[in-house]
């Protein structure tokens, strides 16, 4: 009997929460993983320091132009991101190992939204912008991480020196 009322309060317990969902009009989305290695590339910028700007564009080709971009160490970028193509893409700074992970993760989960300072995501024709101030030297990496797209190749390099 013990059982049976706990399964009941389990069960009653999980349509609640459910009810509580539905209600607002659809289950939620799956919110994404904190960028925890990030400070592996740098800092969020503040875009009054911003150095210069660089202009990405980010096509249905599955390719970012420029592909490879140069920056000097202690420098804060804009970067001014356009999504030239007919689908939605991103643009996500981060490590080669931490891209390709979370990429993984994207197909499980497609719907994933983010709100990193990291990441901008742009629906067909929108710009959006990234500052970043890149505190350490080294080859760090740029990639769009919807389902299919890391997979194609819309991959990118920064050289910080």
């Amino acid at each position: 009997m013990r059982y049976a009322s706990l399964g009941c309060l389990l069960v009653a317990a999980s349509l609640a929460g459910a009810g509580a969902v539905f209600a607002q009009g659809a289950a939620p989305k799956p919110a994404a993983k904190p960028h925890t290695h990030v400070v592996e590339i740098g800092e969020p910028g503040d875009p009054k320091l911003a150095t210069r700007t660089i202009k990405v564009a980010m096509a249905d080709t599955m390719r970012f132009t420029p592909a490879r971009i140069e920056v000097r160490r202690g420098e804060t970028i804009n970067f001014e991101v356009t999504n030239t193509g007919k689908i939605k893409h991103e643009m996500t700074l981060g490590t080669a190992h931490e891209l390709a992970e979370h990429a993984a993760e994207m197909k499980k989960f497609p719907e994933m939204e983010h709100d990193d300072p990291n990441n901008v995501s742009l629906e067909p024709g929108k710009t959006g912008s990234i500052v970043w101030r890149f505190t350490k030297a080294g080859t760090f990496d740029f990639a769009c991480l919807h389902p299919g797209h890391f997979d194609a190749g819309m991959k990118g390099r920064i050289v910080v020196r």
